[in-house]
């Protein structure tokens, strides 16, 4: 239920040190941007921090939510969309070196790509629903792309690698954070209820479908 969508993570986080490594430093405390509070990018966010990173939340729901509640239980501050801005957001979370996309809305990802730091990565995993889409300036952003050193990665498919790296850091992670990652289970949901679950009319974080 949880190594598929830490594998997302997994390939990830890999894939943005491979292009990072491009760089002759370090930065001492590199700081992540998580676009999203769902289980890929909860996942995401423990694994960024369990390598070092300053990560920060900025998903849509408001406070009080299962998301957020797991959020603060790792130590990741929460921010929601609706009522901080990005622009606010930016500023209350300073120079971000990485964001990690698992929301799948177009705008806000790309209103947040404005905000990423000079030779920053931004990795995108979600596959965007369809929305009206403001007008977008792509002189500004490539112009930025260019002098700013930064790079953008999609991620799909994770392989054997990740799904390796993945159990090993959900034990890890068990361990770390007691609780939180059960706490994601948010719905059980018998057979004769499927579409619950499989339509997102549940809700939630993570539904499990029991087959007996």
């Amino acid at each position: 239920m949880l190594v598929e969508p830490l594998t997302i993570a997994e390939k990830s986080f890999r894939e943005a040190m491979r292009v990072q490594s491009r760089l002759p430093w370090k930065p001492s405390q590199p700081r992540a941007l998580v676009l999203g509070a769902g289980a890929v990018g909860l996942l995401g966010a423990m694994k960024l921090i369990q390598e070092g990173f300053e990560t920060h939340i900025y998903s849509r729901r408001q406070e009080p939510n299962p998301g957020a509640a797991i959020a603060k239980l790792i130590g990741a501050p929460y921010i929601s969309s609706r009522e901080v801005s990005v622009d606010r957001m930016a500023a209350r979370v300073g120079h971000i070196d990485l964001v990690y996309e698992a929301l799948g809305a177009a705008q806000l990802a790309f209103d947040v790509l404005k905000k990423l730091a000079p030779n920053g990565v931004f990795v995108f995993t979600g596959v965007p629903r369809e929305e009206v889409l403001e007008p977008f300036d792509t002189r500004a952003v490539i112009c930025r792309l260019v002098l700013q050193n930064q790079a953008l990665v999609g991620i799909v498919n994770a392989g054997r690698q990740a799904f390796a790296d993945a159990i090993r850091d959900l034990g890890t992670f068990r361990a770390r954070w007691p609780g939180a990652l059960e706490s994601m289970i948010t719905g059980r949901f018998p057979m004769e209820r499927f579409l619950d679950p499989v339509m997102g009319l549940a809700g939630g974080i993570k539904n499990v479908i029991r087959m007996t």
